[in-house]
């Protein structure tokens, strides 16, 4: 799963190969899936009756001579029973077990999005700080050819170059060597964190282009409540939630199955021996049908009945509570995006090119002996923070689609199809 459309001919581990690893990886997708296994035959378990029992009975047997054919009544006999639950508890059983089976291939979609919005996170902290230091070590060549060239004109007196402005070279070189050591710090920090998802492939050097790409669907800036939640209703986790909304009201069902009898058949043969005459006796059978009177039903089937009721509109109570979170994080987040927007335009079209514009005429101006060595200096540095900030802008966007793609992906037609991912 994809969360843009990287188009690089750079070499290095892409997003889109670290989500497919991270993915392929996922031992929870492997669980669920054994999971979903697990309840499909628990459903079969389920909607079959329980064995039938089987007895072997001497009966009547004489204590004083323990003979066979002394008592008419004494009798060898075999029996079998076979309960048959109450109503139809059987099919409910079974139908409860499949709505949570249903369950994984949805919730398996979530994790496969999660994963996907996870990764994405990561992968940007480390290309951020990648390219950061990249941008810093770019422009630390210039600070060094800076002090060189400062320090030769305070050595010979050509120039306007002062002792100070030595000292602000150096110390400004220094600053930069810190913040390098900070970003290193912080690109191996999520580097670790990267690795739990893609192994000893989060150190690997990152493609050096960052993805470009867009939501997965459309943004709303504005809108009504209504037409954000058209854009979450196909969300796999909300969908996951209804099948389990529908086994609690199986459930409920199942509870009103205890008003009506459990039934019991029971069959039994006894042989008789011959009495002592010598003479046949008939061999015994025996059939009868047992059965329970749910007479008393204040303290148990209409309080199970009740609290199956309750289980049911607890999970939907949850379900809007998890629809307002949805909706708010996609506000949230399609707020952000435009601001996010706007900010890098600002940057890209305006901001960088004024900014390098200010650091070249200051340069020039200082090497002309026209201009003061500080403010030359502190153009470059502001120059190279628009850069870094313009990335983070960049790379704050990227997290912020990734978090919509998230928000917006709609479970697949066949997702609730038992068994789909064998």
């Amino acid at each position: 799963m994809a969360i843009v459309n990287a188009k690089t001919v750079h070499e290095g581990l892409t997003l889109n190969e670290a989500v497919d690893m991270a993915i392929a990886a996922d031992p929870w997708l492997t669980g669920s899936r054994h999971t979903q296994a697990a309840l499909t035959d628990e459903a079969t378990a389920a909607g079959t009756l329980p064995d039938p029992k089987m007895s072997l009975m001497a009966a009547n047997f004489p204590v004083d001579s323990f003979d066979i054919n002394q008592e008419a009544m004494t009798q060898l006999s075999v029996g079998i029973s076979q309960m048959f639950p109450r109503g139809d508890t059987l099919a409910l059983a079974q139908r409860k077990k499949l709505e949570l089976a249903l369950q994984q291939p949805l919730l398996r979609e979530d994790r496969r999005a999660r994963v996907t919005a996870t990764v994405a996170q990561l992968w940007l902290d480390t290309y951020n700080a990648q390219e950061s230091i990249r941008l810093i070590e770019k422009d630390r060549a210039l600070f060094e050819h800076l002090v060189d060239a400062t320090q030769a004109s305070y050595a010979t007196a050509v120039g306007s170059a002062r002792q100070q402005d030595v000292i602000r070279a150096q110390l400004e070189l220094t600053r930069l060597e810190d913040r390098l050591t900070t970003l290193r710090q912080g690109q191996e920090t999520a580097q670790m964190r990267l690795s739990e998802w893609i192994g000893s492939r989060a150190g690997d050097r990152l493609a050096a282009a960052l993805p470009t790409g867009s939501p997965a669907g459309p943004v709303p800036t504005q809108g009504s409540e209504q037409e954000r939640y058209e854009l979450l209703n196909h969300h796999p986790t909300l969908l996951a939630l209804d099948k389990r909304i529908e086994a609690t009201e199986t459930d409920i069902e199942l509870a009103r199955q205890k008003y009506q009898p459990e039934w019991g058949l029971t069959a039994q043969y006894g042989y008789r021996d011959r009495d002592p005459t010598g003479r046949d006796r008939a061999d015994l059978f025996s059939v009868g049908v047992t059965f329970d009177l749910p007479l008393f039903t204040a303290n148990r089937q209409d309080k199970d009945v009740s609290a199956a009721i309750g289980h049911a509109e607890a999970l939907r109570t949850e379900k809007q509570l998890l629809i307002r979170r949805l909706m708010a994080s996609l506000e949230t987040a399609s707020v952000q995006l435009a601001r996010l927007d706007e900010r890098y335009a600002l940057y890209i079209d305006r901001l960088l090119p004024q900014m390098a514009e200010q650091a070249e005429a200051s340069l020039a101006a200082y090497n002309n002996d026209d201009g003061d060595f500080a403010e030359a200096v502190r153009a470059r540095i502001a120059e190279l923070n628009a850069r870094i900030e313009a990335l983070a802008i960049a790379v704050e966007r990227q997290k912020t689609i990734a978090q919509i793609n998230y928000l917006l992906v709609r479970a697949s037609s066949d997702a609730a199809q038992p068994m789909q991912d064998f």
